[in-house]
């Protein structure tokens, strides 16, 4: 291979890399056997939810409520069709990140990395009858906490709108 083969080569690895960090990735898989429409009340479990700070735990929980409304299912506190439940992580990642000057490849090439926090939300809803998982869903993204918290929110909605999107499934009965 030819030294510019090389620098082009390792760019793009790098690039690649740091691309998919940042990227949003959902993952979602449910009983095929459940009958979706079925349901339209839901409750959250007594858990004690996993994110740290109490105002992020009723930010998630918020979306995530706004989010099951839109689809129709109703809150309840008392018996439901449906209970649901969170957990989150936050992982601290490296991120790399490379440049070049000069044409066509063969000048200068430079790459650093960096610390990133990813963000993980794992979203489970249950059906009591059953006494079973009925769908279950997760989000990673990676974290920008700037010290705006109403833009935070507002990546937060996206993120959990994203994630429900696939609830009830397409193909469910």
């Amino acid at each position: 291979m030819t030294r510019t083969t090389l620098k082009l080569t390792a760019f793009l690895t790098l690039f690649y890399v740091a691309a998919s960090l940042s990227a949003q990735e959902v993952k979602y898989n449910y009983d095929r056997d459940t009958n979706f429409a079925a349901y339209k009340s839901y409750r959250w479990t007594e858990r004690e939810r996993t994110a740290r700070d109490p105002l992020v735990d009723q930010d998630i929980r918020r979306a995530i409520e706004a989010q099951l409304a839109a689809k129709g299912l109703q809150r309840t506190e008392s018996s439901a069709d449906l209970y649901i439940d969170y957990q989150s992580a936050v992982d601290h990642e490296k991120q790399f990140d490379a440049w070049t000057l000069g044409p066509r490849w063969s000048g200068m090439a430079r790459a650093t990395t960096t610390g990133v926090d990813v963000g993980t939300l794992v979203l489970s809803i249950y059906d009591p009858v059953k006494k079973q998982l009925v769908w279950r869903g997760g989000v990673t993204k990676t974290l920008n906490p700037g010290k705006d918290p109403d833009k935070n929110y507002r990546n937060l909605q996206k993120a959990i709108a994203k994630l429900l999107k696939n609830y009830p499934p397409k193909s469910g009965k």
